[in-house]
């Protein structure tokens, strides 16, 4: 087996294979007897097929087989042997490559084309000023984080008074024909309305302040313009069939209750943050703003990675790319793709590239590495992150582990927190190596970056 390659310049080179009968002639009567023993032929017991048959039917496509296994093995092989930092996947060679004939045994030549990643050199130094930009959590955002906690480790309470919007009012739901109950009608025995769901303004204000025991006669279909989703779930009746409901049911209303927030004492703190952890509003209020510190980290990091990006960029200079290979090769491995749509999202991907090609050299120079346990951790973070969306803030560790883990069984999920991972660690690096000087600015100035570059976008689109 011969294997060469041929630079054509520094960002392109022609991988050759040669494969000698000899490399592929034990492995070819290998299979061959092993397809042999398997064979199933009319007139044969398996094993007893001559290999005369057996080549003759099946050794063309047996060679073939054989003949791309080696391929594929020493072309990864050669280029893992010879850490070459390929772009994309390798694609035959439109010039070079002849045709091959696998009826006839013989010496064969593979040519394979190369897209070879830019070398780039990157010399950070502390003279590399930039700004790390700290959200400050100032009282306002305390405040709102801590109506959020009330709001949502609240309850409801019944009330004896008239109901309001926003009460839950439960009661039973009868269906009505000439202004009775229907008989054999729709009924349901604990159905639960809110009039501040209601579209209709006529309609939802006649559960306003009404109290138990009344008696209200609505129209479903009006009340909520015609929502099947909303119908179907008010009356637990199929979505098809709400179409062909009455106009009039009645609400016998049996209890009216009223969200109440949750009180600023222990039996939130505990709620929020753990059995005994915080005991008082003062250590409630700093703890708060501890966490909604930590959760604008991540926000302050992509900033800074954005800078970041900016900076590395004009340190590594203008970088040659295989450009007609890139496209060649995103044509061929995306299945929706076209020349024109290629064309028109190039600039995106080699933009997207020119990044990662960087973080990839950081990682080498200074050997970033993602080990078991820092997937584990990027997995919990997310998974923290995920529940505290719904207000669910103090949850078992095992829970959450679990959560984790599930998330790292899918691949698609997986490789993103891989590069979560990554990027934070590169982030570290960044930090240590640059000259970085910490701003603290308000969320309404830190937001402001963001929409300039929104801005940006759209007057570039």
């Amino acid at each position: 087996m011969n294997v060469s390659l041929t630079n054509v310049d520094s960002v392109n080179a022609i991988l050759q294979i040669t494969v000698a009968k000899a490399d592929y002639q034990e492995k070819l009567d290998n299979a061959l007897k092993t397809f042999r023993k398997k064979a199933n032929i009319p007139g044969f017991r398996p094993g007893t097929v001559p290999m005369g048959m057996v080549k003759k039917m099946y050794g063309k496509s047996v060679l073939a087989e054989e003949i791309n296994k080696l391929v594929g093995e020493n072309l990864y092989n050669y280029i893992q042997e010879n850490k070459l930092n390929v772009l994309g996947e390798p694609l035959p060679n439109e010039e070079k490559q002849q045709p091959i004939d696998f009826s006839v045994e013989g010496d064969y030549d593979f040519f394979f084309d190369l897209a070879l990643a830019p070398e780039m050199k990157l010399a950070l130094s502390k003279k590399d000023k930039i700004t790390y930009y700290a959200i400050e959590v100032n009282e306002e955002l305390v405040e709102k984080q801590i109506d959020s906690y009330k709001a949502n480790y609240g309850k409801y309470d019944k009330v004896e008074e008239g109901a309001k919007e926003t009460d839950l009012i439960r009661g039973k739901i009868s269906e009505l024909e000439d202004g009775k109950v229907k008989e054999g009608g729709i009924f349901v025995e604990d159905g639960i309305v809110m009039p501040s769901y209601m579209k209709d303004e006529t309609e939802q204000a006649k559960f306003v302040g009404a109290k138990a025991g009344d008696v209200i006669v609505f129209n479903p279909g009006k009340a909520y313009d015609g929502n099947e989703a909303e119908i179907s779930s008010m009356l637990h009746i199929d979505k098809n069939a709400v179409e062909a409901i009455a106009p009039e049911f009645q609400f016998a209303i049996t209890e009216i209750t009223r969200y109440k927030e949750a009180e600023l004492d222990q039996d939130l703190f505990n709620k929020v943050f753990g059995e005994g952890v915080i005991t008082t509003e003062a250590d409630f209020r700093e703890k708060v703003k501890e966490t909604i510190s930590d959760q604008f980290v991540p926000d302050s990091d992509y900033k800074f990675l954005l800078d970041a990006k900016e900076l590395l960029e004009k340190k590594v200079g203008d970088l040659q790319f295989p450009d007609a290979f890139l496209k060649r090769w995103l044509i061929a491995s995306g299945e929706e793709r076209t020349a024109e749509s290629v064309e028109n999202d190039y600039p995106k991907i080699l933009a997207d590239l020119r990044f990662h090609l960087i973080k990839e050299q950081i990682a080498k120079d200074f050997d970033v590495k993602i080990e078991n346990e820092d997937m584990k951790i990027i997995a919990m973070q997310a998974a923290r992150a995920q529940f505290a969306q719904y207000g669910m803030m103090n949850l078992p560790e095992e829970m959450v582990e679990n959560y984790a883990n599930d998330m790292l069984k899918n691949k698609d999920n997986a490789r993103n927190l891989l590069d979560r991972a990554m990027e934070n660690k590169i982030i570290d690096v960044l930090k240590t190596k640059l000259g970085v000087e910490e701003k603290v600015i308000s969320l309404d100035e830190f937001r402001k970056f963001f929409e300039k570059e929104e801005d940006k976008a759209e007057t570039e689109a």
